[in-house]
């Protein structure tokens, strides 16, 4: 049988080249918006913090954040 995996969201372990699926979906959501990043547009993420970014602003703030 075929899960269909619109509308969920995926989840994701993160590594330093890309990304592996542990749980399809179609989206993850972004550590610091909450605002959904669909799997093709995932460009940014930490692998130390295992979190998704929507934008390499964001990635750099929530960086940022952790060292305070």
């Amino acid at each position: 049988m075929l899960i269909a995996s619109r509308n969920r969201l995926a989840r994701l372990h993160y590594g330093p080249n890309g990304f592996r699926v542990l749980s399809p979906g179609d989206h993850v959501l972004c550590a610091v918006t909450g605002v959904p990043i669909g799997l093709d547009e995932l460009r940014y993420w930490s692998v130390a913090r295992q979190e998704p970014y929507a934008t390499a602003a964001l990635s750099v703030q929530a960086a940022l954040d952790s060292k305070a």
